[in-house]
């Protein structure tokens, strides 16, 4: 799952939202906050990560050889 901020969005609702895609079943979410350029990790089982300002993200184990390119989301 992959859920994009907008900039007038807070955190909570879509973290929130997040959390119910993984008690659903959801194995990877990411959360992307453009804005700050910040993507939390979601998986079920450990804390969230957080990076920042990264270039891309790989879906590796859960999507295997997937991997989205961020520079154009980072871009204003």
């Amino acid at each position: 799952m992959i859920e994009v901020l907008l900039p007038t969005d807070s955190l909570k609702n879509p973290q929130e939202k997040m959390e119910e895609y993984l008690a659903n079943g959801c194995r990877l979410g990411w959360l992307i906050d453009p804005v700050n350029t910040q993507v939390h990790v979601y998986r079920p089982g450990p804390p969230v990560q957080l990076y920042e300002n990264v270039p891309s993200l790989a879906g590796d184990p859960e999507l295997p050889g997937f991997v989205l390119d961020l520079t154009p989301v980072w871009r204003p």
